[in-house]
C-alpha cells in the first residue's frame, strides 16, 4: 500500500438545488449509466475494497442494465465533496460515512453513528424495522437524495495516542482527528477535533499536525501505519459504536429506474451491508494481534473517569443536535427508543452469553 497515493478531499460546498438534473437516468446502447463517487481511496483494505465491490455487484446483478463507473476520493471530486456531486446531478451515488455531512443538517449523523449510540445488530433493526428508513427518507429526500446502508464496521476502536490519557484533562489542547458528533464531545472536553479524509490522516499525524487521530478498528488501522507515529491504541471507542456506511443516489435518477432495478440496488446494498461486517469482524483480532505482536502497539484502555467524560460531554452534544429542527428531534428520539428496546435485550441476550462466556473458557 503505498502512502502517497491517498488522494486529498475537500470542505463541503453548498447545494442541493439541482437534484432535478437527472429526471431520468441516462440510457447508452441499452445500459443505464451509474456514475459512483466515493469518499475512500482506491484499493484501501475495510472501506475502499467493500465500496468497490458494491459497486461492481450492482452491474454484475442487473446483468450489465447498469453500467457503473466508480470514482475513489480525488478521483473525479474530493472526498467531502461527494454529496453535492450526487445532489446536483453531477454524479449518480455516492459511498460515504452520512456523518460526513452533519453541517447540511444534523440528522444525518444518527444514520452513521452517534456517540453512545447504537452498535451494528441494532442499527440494523432501527433502519429496517423501527421506522429509521422511513425518517432516513424524509431527510434525505429534503436534499434530493435517496440512501440506503451499506456497510458497518461494528464497534470503533477509540483511537491512537501520541501520550496516554489518564484523565479528561489530558484531552485539553489535544489535536485530534475525529469527524462526526464525536469531533464535537472531543471540542466539549477541551480537545481540538480535525476533520480531515482518511488519504491524509498518516501525513499529519507523522508531522506532527495532529496528535491523534481516531480510523476504525484493527483490519482498517494496520494498514495506515499509524503505530510509526502513535504507540498508544485506546478501547472502546464510545464515538461510533455501529459505523454505518451508505450508498446515497440521486433521487431523480432513482425515480427513473424500473422497480426491478430498483430491488437489485437494494438487495446489493443489504448484501455487502452484513459482508463488510462479517469481513471486518473476520479481520480485526488477526490484525490487533499483528499490531501488538510485530509492531510493539500498546493497547490502553479507557478508564471510568475518562469514559463518564465522554458520556457526559456526549448528552449536551446530542441534546444540541436533536434541538435543531423538528425533523431531528424526531430522528434523535426514534433513534434512542430503540437503543433503549433493542439495547435492553441485547443485555439479557448477547451481551450476558458473551461475558459469561468468556468467564467460563478464560477468553
Amino acid at each position: 500500500m503505498e502512502r502517497r497515493k491517498f488522494l486529498k478531499g475537500t470542505a463541503l460546498t453548498a447545494g442541493a438545488a439541482a437534484a432535478t438534473t437527472l429526471a431520468t437516468p441516462a440510457v447508452a446502447q441499452g445500459s443505464i449509466d451509474m456514475v459512483i463517487v466515493s469518499t475512500w481511496q482506491r484499493d484501501f483494505p475495510g472501506l475502499g475494497i467493500p465500496a468497490q465491490r458494491l459497486a461492481a455487484r450492482i452491474e454484475e446483478l442487473t446483468d450489465g442494465g447498469i453500467k457503473v463507473q466508480y470514482f475513489a476520493a480525488g478521483e473525479r471530486v474530493g472526498a467531502f465533496d461527494s454529496f453535492d456531486e450526487v445532489a446536483s446531478g453531477n454524479a449518480q451515488a455516492y459511498i460515504a460515512a452520512e456523518y460526513y455531512w452533519k453541517g447540511k443538517h444534523p440528522g444525518f449523523a444518527a444514520f452513521s453513528t452517534l456517540p453512545f449510540g447504537l452498535t451494528y445488530t441494532e442499527t440494523d433493526a432501527w433502519i429496517k424495522y423501527m421506522g429509521g428508513q422511513e425518517l432516513w427518507d424524509e431527510l434525505s429526500g429534503e436534499f434530493g437524495l435517496k440512501a440506503y446502508a451499506c456497510g458497518n464496521t461494528g464497534v470503533q476502536m477509540g483511537g491512537w495516542f501520541n501520550k496516554e490519557i489518564n484523565s479528561a484533562d489530558d484531552l485539553k489542547g489535544l489535536k485530534m482527528r475525529i469527524p462526526g458528533l464525536g469531533g464535537d464531545v472531543m471540542a466539549k472536553l477541551g480537545a481540538s477535533p480535525v476533520s480531515l479524509p482518511g488519504g491524509q490522516i498518516y501525513e499529519n499525524l507523522v508531522s506532527g499536525a495532529i496528535d491523534a487521530t481516531e480510523w476504525v478498528g484493527p483490519f482498517n488501522d494496520y494498514f495506515m501505519k499509524f503505530y510509526e507515529a502513535a504507540k498508544y491504541y485506546y478501547w472502546p471507542g464510545f464515538h461510533e459504536p455501529g459505523s454505518q456506511v451508505t450508498l446515497g443516489m440521486n433521487a431523480s435518477w432513482w425515480g427513473g429506474l424500473s422497480k426491478n432495478h430498483q430491488a437489485i440496488i437494494q438487495a446489493a446494498c443489504n448484501e455487502e451491508n452484513s459482508r463488510m461486517m462479517a469481513e471486518t469482524n473476520a479481520n480485526n483480532g488477526t490484525y490487533l494481534r499483528k499490531l501488538v505482536t510485530e509492531n510493539g502497539v500498546v493497547l490502553k484502555e479507557f478508564n471510568d473517569d475518562v469514559y463518564d467524560a465522554f458520556g457526559e460531554a456526549a448528552q449536551e452534544v446530542i441534546a444540541e443536535a436533536r434541538n435543531h429542527s423538528d425533523l431531528s428531534g424526531r430522528i434523535y428520539d426514534s433513534n434512542a427508543a430503540a437503543r433503549a428496546d433493542v439495547g435492553g435485550w441485547t443485555k439479557l441476550a448477547d451481551i450476558a452469553y458473551s461475558v459469561k462466556r468468556n468467564r467460563v473458557l478464560g477468553l
